[in-house]
């Protein structure tokens, strides 16, 4: 008769906590007290990572738009270099405020009683 192991043995109730005491030993307790705060931080860089992809596909048709209309070849390379600057800008900016999310993500809150 073959031997079961030991997740055979345990109820479907007892593998899923047998697995969080395992992650919680390996040295990951501190993370399993992130809950509520830390979900709201991801989904909050999530709308903004999604408005900015939006943002930027509003400028790429406008620029489209923009060139389509040109009626010589320095205001295409105008229209082009507004356009690789401000996205150079916004890309800027956006990686500012996505580390700005991160560091309020993963910075833990400090009790003020003081």
């Amino acid at each position: 008769m073959s031997k079961k192991t030991e997740t055979e043995t345990q109820s479907p109730t007892e593998a899923p906590m047998a697995a969080v005491t395992q992650l919680q030993e390996a040295g990951f307790a501190n993370m399993m007290g992130m809950g509520t705060a830390w979900v709201e931080a991801i989904g909050e860089m999530s709308a903004e990572m999604v408005s900015f992809v939006a943002d930027r596909i509003k400028e790429d048709v406008k620029t489209q738009h923009e060139i389509l209309n040109c009626k010589n070849v320095a205001e295409l390379q105008h229209v082009q270099a507004q356009f690789f600057q401000k996205a150079i800008d916004q890309y800027q900016a956006e990686t500012g405020k996505l580390v700005e999310m991160t560091n309020k993500a993963f910075t833990p809150k400090s009790d003020d009683n003081s």
